[in-house]
């Protein structure tokens, strides 16, 4: 794993990718698996052109005590990244500080996806790459990655628990969605979970 987050000070997370993969849902479960953890949370988006496979991002904040910041999150200090097309075509990177996390969905290595250069500098296991799409096609049956990439946050952070995560994704998804969502986050938590 990369470590244990710091909640010193405000967890600051930027979620990076297309409309229909359920990234701002992602960023509200996010902030439900902190608020069941006790802390503060937050989780809005910003659109572009909200259709279908349009550049989204979304934000979450984290915190032990009230959050007051509305703006949008400029310097994270972790990225989820949720298609590795953005690489190429959106500055995903930016802001991102010397001691960030990043979490990509995609088996490929740093080095296949050529960017050394951006997160080279980050300290050792907080890089991270998962296929969470992979993982949602196998467990719930559609590309959907977001659940996939909260538990393998989980692990890479260690700012939530796994049980937060589930808890979350249970109450956004009911029945056997919210079954296989779990099991893909599960999936991911434990792939994440072993060293790199």
């Amino acid at each position: 794993m990369g470590g244990t987050a710091n909640l010193a000070d405000m967890f600051q997370v930027r979620l990076h990718g297309r409309g229909g993969q359920g990234v701002v849902t992602a960023a509200e479960m996010l902030s439900v698996a902190a608020f069941l953890e006790g802390r503060h949370a937050q989780a809005f988006p910003s659109f572009g052109s909200e259709r279908t496979g349009a550049p989204v991002v979304s934000f979450c904040r984290i915190d032990d005590k009230p959050i007051r910041l509305r703006e949008p999150i400029l310097e994270p200090d972790a990225l989820i990244i949720q298609d590795t097309t953005l690489l190429a075509a959106v500055q995903v990177f930016q802001g991102l500080g010397p001691d960030g996390y990043v979490l990509i969905n995609t088996a490929k290595s740093v080095e296949d996806l050529g960017i050394e250069a951006a997160v080279g500098g980050l300290p050792e296991g907080r890089v991270r790459m998962v296929p969470a799409t992979d993982l949602a096609l196998r467990h719930v049956g559609r590309p959907v990655p977001n659940a996939a990439l909260l538990g393998a946050f989980a692990a890479v952070s260690g700012l939530l628990r796994f049980d937060s995560v589930e808890k979350a994704i249970r109450e956004k998804f009911k029945g056997p969605i919210g079954d296989g969502n779990v099991e893909a986050a599960r999936a991911a938590f434990e792939a994440i979970a072993v060293p790199a």
